[in-house]
């Protein structure tokens, strides 16, 4: 994993959905709405989807992504969507 990926996320804090998005599982992975900036974005991947909902059961986000069976070596596409879910403000920090 490169570190501008790494750095993109802080993955020793504890993440959540923002308290202001929801979460509606769909036959492709799921959609997002962010009820206050009203963006919607699509996630296509099952495992992300997942992850996300296994937020509150984990300490951090690596710890989230290790109990989904994504190791080190795999997880930087991992990171890169979380980054751009943080960015995005769809996850925050607890």
């Amino acid at each position: 994993m490169s570190a501008a990926v790494q750095d993109a996320l802080d993955l020793d804090a504890a993440w959540a959905l923002h308290p202001q998005v929801a979460l509606r599982p769909e036959s492709f992975g799921a959609l997002l709405y962010h009820f206050g900036t009203r963006k919607l974005s699509f996630l296509k991947n099952r495992t992300i989807v997942a992850i996300i909902e296994s937020l509150p059961d984990h300490p951090d986000m690596r710890s989230a992504i290790t109990a989904a069976g994504i190791t080190e070596s795999a997880s930087a596409s991992y990171v890169k969507a979380f980054a751009t879910l943080a960015d995005s403000k769809m996850i925050v920090t607890v």
